[in-house]
């Protein structure tokens, strides 16, 4: 089964619709790294409408352009684009196509495809939580900036049922930025006051 990948940019606060003042200051050599190993291994990107709007808006004009970040944007342009809309599109950028079928139903055959090694989600907060109330995200792929944001759309929206998580890898950046990459995790087994009490500190 392929994995389903989300990659996001997140304040300390949990904002992860970014704001480029809070974002750009943090981006260096080791945030380009993750984001280097967060899309190499994936053969498809499975997108929100406003990501891909963002992105085909971009990318395409930066590989013609043919500047430092031309070889990622033609990286970006030469793979499987999957767009999650409800509105029929017509797609500018190459290997684009809009997902078939019932949503869920669509990713599920997507991580059986035997030709699929990994679909990445960047950003497309939306899809991610729809995923995540599916139990179809494998990996939670954060870099968490220094920075509380205070306004923005939050990765984990309300609801009655924790997600937990267990954590794979972390790295802490000189920026300050964490690299957290989460798969989930079984519920920890419950525990009251009575239990944990020998931990508290004696006092002085």
């Amino acid at each position: 089964m392929a994995k389903v990948i989300s990659t996001l940019f997140i304040s300390a606060d949990g904002v992860a619709e970014i704001d480029p003042d809070w974002h750009f200051p943090y981006f260096d050599e080791n945030m380009g790294r993750a984001v280097t190993e967060d899309y190499d291994p994936a053969d498809v990107l499975l997108i929100g409408r406003e990501t891909y709007d963002s992105f085909a808006g971009a990318w395409p004009g930066r590989e013609a352009a043919g500047g430092d970040d031309a070889p990622f944007a033609k990286q970006l342009g030469d793979m499987r684009k999957v767009v999650v809309s409800r509105q029929p599109l017509e797609f500018s950028w190459r290997n684009s196509e809009l997902i078939k079928g019932e949503f869920l139903a669509a990713v599920t055959a997507l991580k059986a495809d035997a030709g699929v090694r990994a679909i990445l989600i960047p950003g497309s907060i939306s899809v991610v939580q729809q995923l995540l109330a599916a139990g179809l995200v494998d990996e939670l792929r954060l870099l968490v900036h220094p920075v509380a944001a205070r306004k923005g759309r939050k990765l984990f929206d309300e609801g009655d049922v924790a997600y937990h998580l267990r954590l794979v890898a972390s790295e802490a950046f000189p920026t300050g930025v964490l690299r957290v990459i989460y798969a989930p995790g079984p519920a920890p087994t419950p525990v009251g006051y009575d239990e944990i009490k020998d931990q508290v500190p004696a006092g002085s």
